[in-house]
């Protein structure tokens, strides 16, 4: 059965509540164009219209980045969607999506996924890189409390998920996860999204590098 415009009003609006507060660029706004993103994905690629945007609106929120508790989290949005009436093979469904989002999580395994799991995946990615993710990486690196730029500081390679989470310099950031991006990109939509986001990035750290080193008296 599809879902009702009424339970995805909910959906969104728990959401809201819980995102309403937060500091760290995973807020309502990043929800928004995730939403937006998988729409224009989903009407190129195919795949359930309803799972998509309810996974899409509830994605962040079992993320460990921004629920100390993610189990208790998890256990709450499992309470919400069957107090709305979310069928169990929908949950199901829903879960299965949001639990295999993360960067991170890929980084020691990667899931066979859903074709509508490949879209939200693609719709939150492509969020991280362009000139919005120029902007969130920037945001959430002052929001962790990590230093802009430290030329010693060389990029990290073959990370696990434990190296990841330690962190880096914001600049080092890009070159550990978003320049790759693009190569992680699941469906021929994101692909063609994610080169042109990708190339204004590489734009960007360009001049930004040759800004941080600026000496013409040399």
């Amino acid at each position: 059965m599809p879902l009702t415009s009424e339970q995805l009003t909910k959906i969104k609006h728990y959401t809201e509540h819980l995102l309403a507060a937060d500091t760290s660029g995973h807020d309502m706004a990043h929800i928004n164009r995730v939403v937006n993103l998988a729409k224009y994905i989903q009407y190129r690629e195919g795949g359930d219209l309803d799972i998509i945007l309810a996974s899409a609106y509830l994605h962040d929120l079992i993320d460990d980045k921004i629920f100390p508790n993610p189990e208790l989290a998890k256990y709450d949005l499992q309470q919400f969607l069957m107090e709305i009436k979310i069928e169990s093979e929908q949950q199901e469904l829903i879960f299965r999506i949001i639990e295999q989002m993360s960067f991170s999580h890929q980084l020691d395994h990667a899931p066979k996924l859903s074709l509508e799991a490949k879209i939200v995946q693609d719709a939150d990615r492509l969020d991280a890189i362009g000139a919005i993710g120029v902007a969130r990486t920037f945001y959430y690196g002052g929001h962790k409390g990590h230093i802009m730029h430290q030329p010693d500081i060389a990029p990290r390679q073959n990370l696990t998920k434990d190296d990841y989470r330690k962190g880096s310099s914001v600049i080092n950031h890009f070159y550990e996860k978003l320049f790759k991006i693009k190569t992680t990109m699941q469906t021929q939509t994101g692909v063609e999204l994610a080169e042109e986001r990708t190339n204004f990035m590489d734009q960007f750290v360009n001049e930004f590098l040759r800004e941080w080193d600026f000496n013409e008296l040399e």
